[in-house]
Parts: C-alpha cells; sequence; structure tokens
C-alpha cells in the first residue's frame, strides 16, 4: 500500500481489515523519517550556532591583545590610551601602559605621542611607574613630544600621570584634578552590639587588625593612617609642582582634592589649553594620522582578571583589608 496514501487519508484501518498490517508499518517508518528529519535539522542549526560563536570567539581572543592599528609607513601620532582605574589588573595597569609606549617611541615613524586619559585615579604605585617611564622615554627621545589629552576624566592618579607629558589638553567639560589620596573602609561595630555577636580577633601585632570593619578605630591607629595618606599627599603635590611648574597658577586649593572643569583647569594653570586628540595630533605634532598603540589583555585574561580582582576585592572587605591607599 503507498504510504503517501496513508499521509493523505490520515486514517489506519482496523486491525484485521485487509492490508493493516502494512499499512501499521508504514505510518511507523513515517512517523521516524519524520522525527529524524526534524532532528537533523536541529543538528544543524545547533551545529551552525556553535560554529558562529567559537569564530566569534577566536577573533577576539586571537586580535584583542595586538595593536589595534597597523603601523604607518608614513610620519604618525601614536595613541596611548589610560582607560579605567588604575590598577595592577586590567587594561589601564603600568605593564600595559608601559609596554604601549615602548612601542610607540620605537617606531622610527612616530612623530609625535599622545596619552588619551580616561580614568578617574587608581594605585599611586601603578602611576608612579607609568610617569617615571614617561619621563625615561622623553629625555631618551627628546625630538618625540609627549601630550596628555583629557577626555571625560582626568582625576588623581590619571592627571598624577598627565602631568609627566609636555603639555596638557582638555575639553572645556572634562573634570581635571582631584589631587589627594584616601582610604576607603567601613566600621560595623556598632551593628555587632545591637546584634548581640561577639567579635573575636586574634593578631600578633597590637595593630596587625588596623582598619578591620568589626573593631573599632583608635585614635593612634586613625593617626598613623592620616600621616600615611599625608605623606602621599606631599609625594603627589611634588609631582604636579615638578610636572607643571610656573604654569600653575591656582593656590592651596588647587592641592585639596578638589576637581574643576576643563575650563577652569587651564584658569588654574592644570592644563596648559583646549583640544582634542586630532587637534593636538594635526595642529601641534604635525601629523595628523594617528595610529594606536593601546596594547590590551586577551579575552581569557580579562575575565580571569575581572574574576580575581572581584573575589579578592569581596574577600578583602569581608576580612576588613581594603584599606589600600588610592589616588582618587
Amino acid at each position: 500500500m503507498n504510504w503517501r496514501f496513508w499521509k493523505r487519508r490520515e486514517v489506519m484501518p482496523h486491525p484485521g481489515e485487509p492490508g493493516w498490517e502494512q499499512a501499521l508499518a508504514n505510518h511507523a517508518f513515517l512517523d521516524h523519517l519524520k522525527e529524524h528529519r526534524r532532528s537533523r535539522r536541529w543538528g544543524i542549526f545547533f551545529k551552525l550556532l556553535t560554529f558562529a560563536y567559537l569564530t566569534v570567539f577566536l577573533v577576539l581572543f586571537r586580535f584583542d591583545g595586538q595593536v589595534l592599528d597597523l603601523p604607518s609607513e608614513e610620519g604618525h601620532t601614536a595613541l596611548v590610551e589610560v582607560t579605567g582605574f588604575i590598577s595592577p589588573k586590567g587594561s589601564a595597569s603600568a605593564d600595559r601602559i608601559v609596554e604601549s609606549l615602548r612601542k610607540a617611541y620605537e617606531d622610527e615613524n612616530t612623530k609625535g605621542v599622545i596619552l588619551r586619559i580616561n580614568s578617574p585615579g587608581g594605585s599611586p604605585v601603578q602611576s608612579g611607574y607609568i610617569s617615571d617611564e614617561i619621563h625615561r622615554l622623553r629625555k631618551k627621545h627628546p625630538d618625540i613630544p609627549v601630550y596628555a589629552v583629557a577626555a571625560d576624566l582626568c582625576a588623581s592618579g590619571g592627571y598624577y600621570i598627565a602631568v609627566a607629558a609636555d603639555a596638557i589638553y582638555v575639553n572645556e567639560a572634562s573634570l581635571v584634578g582631584s589631587i589627594g589620596a584616601r582610604i576607603d573602609a567601613f566600621g560595623f561595630e556598632g551593628a555587632l552590639r545591637e546584634l548581640g555577636i561577639e567579635r573575636r580577633l586574634l593578631t600578633a601585632g597590637r595593630n596587625k587588625g588596623i582598619l578591620d570593619p568589626f573593631s573599632p578605630l583608635p585614635d593612634e591607629q586613625r593617626a598613623f593612617l592620616q600621616e600615611t595618606l599625608d605623606q602621599l599627599h606631599q609625594q603627589f603635590i611634588r609631582v604636579v609642582r615638578t610636572g607643571r611648574g610656573e604654569r600653575l597658577k591656582g593656590g592651596d586649593e588647587v592641592f585639596s582634592g578638589l576637581f574643576w572643569s576643563g575650563e577652569e583647569s587651564v584658569a588654574l594653570g592644570l592644563a596648559d589649553g583646549i583640544g582634542s586628540s586630532s587637534f593636538v595630533a594635526r595642529e601641534l605634532i604635525g601629523a595628523e594620522k594617528i595610529v594606536k598603540y593601546s596594547s590590551r589583555s586577551d579575552l581569557l585574561d580579562r575575565f580571569a582578571d575581572q574574576l580575581g580582582v572581584s573575589i579578592t576585592t569581596s574577600l578583602a572587605r569581608l576580612s576588613g583589608i581594603d584599606g589600600y591607599p588610592v589616588l582618587r
């Protein structure tokens, strides 16, 4: 019996009727064929989806850590970006910024370097490493000027880096300054008392539990922390005075931790003028073509770094050691 006939009828003969065995076999075969085709279509779909996912992943993994533009065979302006929180892990770490700067200066076609900064600050150590390397490269390559260009934020540790450049240019609405240092911590000892919870902290060294969030902060420890912050602040001030020199026009308020708009920062001598990266490349360096030398981590490295930083930060906060000074 033709299976197409039973497909059209969609009626099965009753058992005992002539040809019902054949019809049953045809019907079972037809159901199996439909299921096979359905499974095959879904299999192809998921294979294509997996292939597309792997393709995108491999492309990002392969190229994400490379120089973003191919070096130019003609004179160009090298662009190095300092973006985000400045820390040992992340795209704004000293290792990655310094690597990018060295590549930019080593290119014989580089006519000038732009540090495009969009950062709220971060580690004073990382900022110091970057600043020191900028001074070293400026001395080694006196014919290649380096300019800092502020985007939305050039604050604290970001500004610490900027003052190492020959000159600083900003947008009128950029936020610039925040020259100071801070330590963040919480105090939950009052909440523990209200909840009737006893804190048991054992230390070797009477100040080892400093900044423990579940213990009170004695006056002597508070004074010690303030002294440490003051030392960092004075280091920051020296770096700014050395970098800006006689261009500084403001008084002590410049070093109070306040920040200003780009327009105000020019008036205070914290910046030299209003201008974008394109303006600096075209008008000051004289090489309008911009080549990016921003070295970033691979996709997996960034994911692992962020995961590690998140876990470490969470544990540090829970244990009360989230008190490392930062420039922000």
